[in-house]
């Protein structure tokens, strides 16, 4: 994620006239003010309230835990990613409940009512993945990271090997070495960007293409070509990063855990594993995710030329390429670490 560019940048108005600025009535200017706050108001609402139903909270010996159950089927963990929750999770694997899978949908440490504790390393996380799992009362689940959700699904399968059943890794952050660095002290800007629900709504709405670029790593000629199915689909998911406010603990510890991440022992991954990039990811991530399913045994890399970080126009694919290795690996007994 980059914190240059976000806002427009705006001189200081000029008066021309009583009441009058840049050549717009104080009135009509008030008006505009109006609309946009009230606009505001209404988009935040009905985000909150999408967040407010739909899961439950459950107490572990990780702590609690927020999730979301979809679908009828063999069991799919569904791990997010930065700026991600319960939601987030349930909008990516909708395609897999309708396919067959029962979908649980998780919000990670600092994530809406996940709440962030001492350690939410991804270590950390995986333990809670398999408390999660302990409360459902599943012995074992296929898991799917995306995103910065990659981490703690690569933990679980090496650290609770025999509980997982097979992973797929979308759009996994190997990023090139220094590519991502995050200050102690994050500019002003990017923080506030986000962290304020305001400011992050402000910017979807006057920046959108740089949001696209610079917060979600995909290029805005990916998005004009898409169809409208598609556009839709990325407006969704990027809006419904609102309300931001309430991921923010957990998008800065995914933020500090991206930028100093070990070199996992992927060779002791023992479960068939499937990993999707896509070339122009503008996070810069297609090489080390190319790297890391070489390294990893028998494991099946896909890929897509465009699409950016949300596979933009490339939905279908991705689906039905995830439903395919799923269904292969679902009746497959658990293999233990190398």
């Amino acid at each position: 994620m980059g914190d240059a560019g976000l806002l427009p940048r705006c001189s200081s108005p000029m008066k021309i006239g009583r009441g009058v600025y840049l050549g717009v009535p104080a009135a009509a200017l008030a008006g505009l003010i109006l609309f946009a706050y009230f606009s505001y108001r209404h988009e935040l609402g009905a985000a909150q309230a999408r967040i407010s139903s739909g899961s439950e909270v459950v107490d572990t010996p990780c702590g609690p835990i927020e999730y979301a159950l979809v679908g009828k089927g063999a069991p799919v963990l569904l791990v997010h990613g930065a700026g991600g929750g319960f939601d987030q999770g349930l909008e990516f694997g909708r395609p897999l409940a309708e396919h067959g899978f029962t979908v649980i949908a998780m919000s990670r440490f600092g994530y809406l009512r996940t709440p962030l504790p001492g350690d939410a390393s991804p270590a950390a996380q995986a333990d809670a993945h398999a408390c999660l799992l302990d409360a459902l009362k599943l012995p074992g689940a296929a898991i799917l990271g995306g995103s910065a959700g990659a981490p703690s699904a690569i933990e679980f399968c090496l650290r609770h090997a025999g509980r997982c059943s097979a992973m797929a890794l979308l759009v996994p952050p190997f990023f090139p070495p220094g590519a991502l660095q995050v200050r102690a002290q994050p500019s002003f800007m990017f923080e506030s960007v986000l962290g304020s629900d305001f400011l992050f709504w402000l910017n979807m709405k006057v920046a959108r293409d740089a949001m696209l670029e610079k917060v979600f790593a995909i290029p805005v000629r990916d998005f004009e070509n898409a169809s409208a199915e598609e556009q839709e689909r990325i407006l969704r998911i990027t809006q419904g990063t609102l309300p931001v406010s309430q991921r923010r603990k957990g998008l800065w510890n995914d933020l500090a855990i991206l930028a100093l991440l070990p070199r996992y022992p992927l060779e002791r991954i023992a479960t068939p594993t499937l990993v999707i990039s896509i070339e122009d990811d503008l996070f810069g991530i297609y090489p080390g995710s190319r790297s890391a399913a070489e390294r990893i045994p028998g494991a099946r890399f896909v890929s897509f030329p465009t699409g950016g970080h949300l596979w933009v126009g490339h939905q279908s694919e991705v689906a039905s390429v995830l439903t395919a290795f799923l269904n292969r690996s679902a009746g497959a007994e658990p293999a233990r670490a190398r």
